[in-house]
Protein backbone atom coordinates (compact mmCIF):
# COMPACT_ATOMS: atom_id res chain seq x y z
CA UNK A 1 0.00 0.00 0.00
CA UNK A 2 1.62 3.62 -0.99
CA UNK A 3 2.30 5.89 1.84
CA UNK A 4 -0.95 8.15 1.25
CA UNK A 5 -3.27 4.69 1.19
CA UNK A 6 -1.76 3.45 4.73
CA UNK A 7 -1.50 7.08 6.43
CA UNK A 8 -5.67 7.60 5.74
CA UNK A 9 -6.21 3.94 6.34
CA UNK A 10 -4.76 4.30 9.64
CA UNK A 11 -5.99 8.02 10.97
CA UNK A 12 -9.39 6.48 10.58
CA UNK A 13 -8.39 3.46 12.66
CA UNK A 14 -7.12 5.53 15.21
CA UNK A 15 -10.82 7.44 15.05
CA UNK A 16 -12.54 4.31 15.00
CA UNK A 17 -10.57 2.76 17.79
CA UNK A 18 -11.56 5.64 19.77
CA UNK A 19 -15.16 5.48 18.85
CA UNK A 20 -15.14 1.35 19.74
CA UNK A 21 -13.48 2.73 23.49
CA UNK A 22 -15.83 5.20 23.64
CA UNK A 23 -18.85 2.47 22.98
CA UNK A 24 -17.56 0.33 25.84
CA UNK A 25 -17.69 3.11 27.80
CA UNK A 26 -20.99 4.05 27.19
CA UNK A 27 -22.33 -0.05 27.54
CA UNK A 28 -20.76 0.66 31.08
CA UNK A 29 -22.26 3.29 31.92
CA UNK A 30 -25.29 1.78 31.00
CA UNK A 31 -26.52 4.47 28.17
CA UNK A 32 -29.42 4.06 26.25
CA UNK A 33 -29.42 1.33 24.04
CA UNK A 34 -30.27 3.87 20.68
CA UNK A 35 -27.36 5.71 21.74
CA UNK A 36 -25.24 2.70 21.82
CA UNK A 37 -26.48 1.46 18.76
CA UNK A 38 -26.10 4.80 16.47
CA UNK A 39 -22.43 5.03 17.81
CA UNK A 40 -22.09 0.81 16.40
CA UNK A 41 -23.82 2.14 13.17
CA UNK A 42 -21.24 4.66 12.68
CA UNK A 43 -18.28 2.61 13.63
CA UNK A 44 -19.57 0.09 10.73
CA UNK A 45 -19.57 3.30 8.43
CA UNK A 46 -16.17 4.30 9.36
CA UNK A 47 -14.87 0.50 8.53
CA UNK A 48 -16.68 0.40 5.22
CA UNK A 49 -14.71 3.59 4.38
CA UNK A 50 -11.36 2.08 5.39
CA UNK A 51 -12.32 -1.34 3.78
CA UNK A 52 -13.07 1.04 0.45
CA UNK A 53 -9.56 2.54 0.88
CA UNK A 54 -7.81 -0.81 0.84
CA UNK A 55 -9.86 -2.35 -1.95
CA UNK A 56 -9.42 0.97 -4.21
CA UNK A 57 -5.79 0.67 -3.77
CA UNK A 58 -5.53 -3.04 -4.34
CA UNK A 59 -7.69 -2.38 -7.74
CA UNK A 60 -5.14 0.29 -8.57
CA UNK A 61 -2.13 -1.42 -7.87
CA UNK A 62 -2.57 -5.20 -7.86
CA UNK A 63 -5.87 -6.21 -9.87
CA UNK A 64 -4.41 -3.47 -12.39
CA UNK A 65 -1.01 -4.80 -12.48
CA UNK A 66 -2.42 -8.61 -12.98
CA UNK A 67 -4.69 -7.35 -15.99
CA UNK A 68 -2.09 -5.13 -17.63
CA UNK A 69 1.02 -7.49 -17.46
CA UNK A 70 0.20 -10.66 -16.15
CA UNK A 71 -0.39 -13.95 -17.43
CA UNK A 72 -4.00 -15.64 -18.23
CA UNK A 73 -3.76 -17.79 -15.39
CA UNK A 74 -2.51 -14.61 -13.53
CA UNK A 75 -5.55 -12.62 -14.54
CA UNK A 76 -7.80 -15.12 -13.98
CA UNK A 77 -6.86 -15.37 -10.52
CA UNK A 78 -7.17 -11.66 -9.82
CA UNK A 79 -10.65 -11.68 -11.00
CA UNK A 80 -11.73 -14.83 -8.56
CA UNK A 81 -9.82 -13.17 -6.26
CA UNK A 82 -11.54 -9.96 -6.38
CA UNK A 83 -15.21 -11.48 -7.31
CA UNK A 84 -14.03 -13.27 -3.91
CA UNK A 85 -13.38 -9.80 -2.43
CA UNK A 86 -16.98 -7.92 -3.36
CA UNK A 87 -18.75 -11.52 -2.09
CA UNK A 88 -17.61 -10.96 1.29
CA UNK A 89 -17.40 -7.04 1.39
CA UNK A 90 -20.48 -5.94 -1.11
CA UNK A 91 -21.49 -4.02 1.10
CA UNK A 92 -18.89 -1.50 1.03
CA UNK A 93 -20.35 2.09 -0.81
Amino acid sequence: MDAEARSKAITRLRRIEGQVAGIQRMIEDDRYCVDVLLQIAAVESALDRVGKIVLGHHVETCVSHALASGTRKQRREKIDELMEVFSRFGHIR
